[in-house]
């Protein structure tokens, strides 16, 4: 298993931006920049690259903080509040720091009937995080629930960063986590 990095992107501007009143570096610059600019070609209009900006803003920092909500808007000749709204509206967007490896673990009822509050009580317990939304005194882990994950048949899913990992249970979460330092 390859441990998930949710957050930085070495070389891109990056370090994970931690606290909202910390100074706002530019994301679009370098790198960065000429693979947004990559991508204006292959949309419509700069406005449809939205979401990928955002992705490489969260890519690069780990979270959207304000600073680089306004970048995403100016970078392409959106409002601040456009941005804000389609950042708040997805869940795949952090509007706030998180953990280096965050844990999305699926609660639906399929999963929830075959033990899914024992995997997130597991979870909460062994990267100590304590409760749903926090981060591990580390800043290694953020875990959160989400509704569902798709995988029905092989309950109880969890996402750690980009790796899908199936039909975990809590004897397993120790040598799960063993992976992610």
């Amino acid at each position: 298993m390859t441990a998930g990095t949710a957050g930085v992107g070495a070389g891109e501007g990056g370090g994970v931006e931690a606290h909202h009143d910390a100074p706002h570096v530019p994301i679009f610059a370098g790198k960065v920049k000429e693979r947004l600019d990559a991508l204006f070609p292959k949309y419509p209009t700069k406005q449809a690259c939205l979401l990928p900006a955002l992705w490489m803003a969260q890519e690069a920092r780990g979270w959207i903080s304000p600073g680089a909500l306004t970048e995403v808007a100016a970078v392409l000749g959106l409002t601040p509040a456009y941005v804000r709204g389609v950042v708040t509206f997805y869940t795949m967007y952090h509007t706030h720091p998180v953990g280096r490896h965050f844990i999305q673990v699926c609660t639906t009822s399929p999963c929830h009937l075959c033990g899914s509050d024992d995997v997130l009580t597991a979870l909460l317990r062994e990267t100590g995080c304590g409760e749903l939304g926090a981060t591990s005194a580390d800043g290694r882990f953020t875990v959160i629930e989400v509704e569902c994950l798709g995988a029905c048949g092989f309950p109880t899913p969890i996402l750690i960063g980009d790796d899908f990992i199936e039909s975990v249970t809590p004897e397993r979460i120790s040598g799960i986590l063993q992976g992610y330092k």
